[in-house]
């Protein structure tokens, strides 16, 4: 037996309103007792605003996390640097391009570096500044290593072959005496 078939079930409700849309007006349904609505958007702009200056707060705290990183690098990079040594072998030579690299390549990418952070309250002009800053010290740090290293062309006869190198300004010999 197809019994209530077609039928309208008994205890569904009906949602839509007498001009058979599917919204209904929130003007229509009065507000309990109580309640008003002007507090209540005031607390939702507040606890809004709030959680703007709270993700702008986050933001400006990460992008000086992101500016100083290159700190730790610094400190690394010139222990590896001290312990190559002062001879050109494979393995100073390796550590020393790769300080020179490492500077050079963040610095093309300081704009995606703070992309994240940007935000129209978040000022990232400073960390910037100082994410450069330290690395053009890294970038420093590698010339100097590669000069220690006599691998930069610091004196004429580098870039000329017919003139005479340098003289040397130091002699070490060993605790033979010299006759």
């Amino acid at each position: 037996m197809d019994k209530g078939k077609g039928l309208a079930r008994r205890w569904a409700v009906e949602l839509a309103d007498s001009t058979g849309s599917s919204t209904s007006s929130s003007a229509a349904v009065p507000d309990p007792l109580g309640f008003t609505r002007s507090v209540h958007e005031q607390d939702d702009a507040s606890s809004s605003r709030q959680k703007k200056d709270a993700e702008a707060l986050w933001k400006a705290q990460k992008a000086w996390e992101v500016a100083q990183a290159p700190f730790k690098n610094l400190l690394m990079m010139g222990f590896m640097m001290w312990m190559a040594g002062s001879t050109v072998h494979l393995f100073s030579i390796g550590i020393t391009f790769s300080a020179l690299w490492q500077p050079v390549s963040a610095l093309q990418n300081v704009g995606k570096v703070f992309e994240p952070y940007k935000d129209s309250r978040v000022e990232t002009l400073a960390p910037k500044l100082l994410f450069i800053a330290l690395n053009l010290v890294g970038l420093g740090l590698g010339f100097y290593k590669l000069n220690t290293l006599g691998l930069l062309p610091t004196h004429v006869s580098d870039w000329v072959s017919s003139l005479p190198p340098p003289p040397e300004v130091e002699f070490s010999g060993g605790n033979l005496p010299f006759h």
